[in-house]
């Protein structure tokens, strides 16, 4: 049943990096580039809602149940009092430090509902929400995967994949919305019906010139110092917590 389960969310995970993708295999021509969004909007959520409907039960016990409702709840706070301080964003430092200690499932499910209470509770939803729950998620999940595997060299891995997961979310953060983001008559706009090669090049260009320079750089050392300076005795805590 586990391995059918794994199979299914990565199944999920990959048709939620297609939505992401839209714009790089969806030919919107002879369609409004707004229905394309709405779309890809409500695809999103329904892989979300189906996510979590198979990740249901995948966390047994209070203990780690109420470490999963603190950590959202602390990387909501996080989100709101420093997501709009130009990529000051300490939310990855929570859910990455999560993931590490306590597992890929664990960190999954942290990315997501750090997102959804945020949301929730504070004002947050618009069409970004359900991307932004995937992106997070597959952030937390990384996280895991890294603590999991890396055990050795924990806190330096984390800290360049934080980097790397800061950059990455992004540019994945931007390619749903950049057909919409500069019109249609600049050198880096989607054209629907354009080659593989030249859209990508444009949104490389686009996403280079808003945000990989200095919202994501910022987030990527933010990122990265705090893992360097509070990861170690953060994911020990939570080690001996779950236990």
């Amino acid at each position: 049943m586990n391995r059918i389960r794994a199979v299914v969310l990565t199944l999920l995970s990959l048709l939620a990096l297609a939505v992401f993708f839209w714009p790089l295999w969806f030919d919107a021509t002879g369609i409004e580039e707004s229905l394309a969004c709405s779309l890809a909007v409500i695809a999103a959520i329904v892989i979300a809602a189906a996510t979590f409907v198979v990740f249901d039960g995948e966390l047994v016990g209070p203990k780690q149940l109420a470490l999963l409702g603190l950590m959202a709840a602390l990387g909501a706070a996080l989100r709101v009092a420093t997501g709009g301080t130009g990529g000051f964003e300490l939310v990855f430092l929570v859910v990455i430090i999560g993931g590490a200690a306590l597992g890929i499932r664990f960190g999954f499910l942290l990315g997501a509902l750090t997102i959804l209470v945020s949301s929730i509770f504070f004002g947050g939803f618009g069409p970004w929400t359900a991307f932004q729950i995937f992106a997070t998620a597959w952030v937390g999940a990384g996280a895991g995967f890294v603590g999991c595997k890396l055990a050795r060299w924990r806190i330096p891995a984390l800290a360049t994949y934080g980097v790397l997961a800061s950059y990455l979310f992004g540019l994945i953060m931007n390619l749903w919305f950049w057909p919409f983001a500069v019109g249609p008559t600049t050198s880096i706009s989607y054209v629907p019906g354009a080659t593989l090669g030249e859209n990508l090049l444009s949104f490389l260009t686009y996403s280079m010139l808003t945000s990989t320079l200095t919202w994501d750089t910022v987030r990527a050392l933010s990122v990265a110092a705090g893992l360097v300076v509070f990861g170690r005795p953060l994911i020990r805590t939570l080690e001996r917590a779950k236990l």
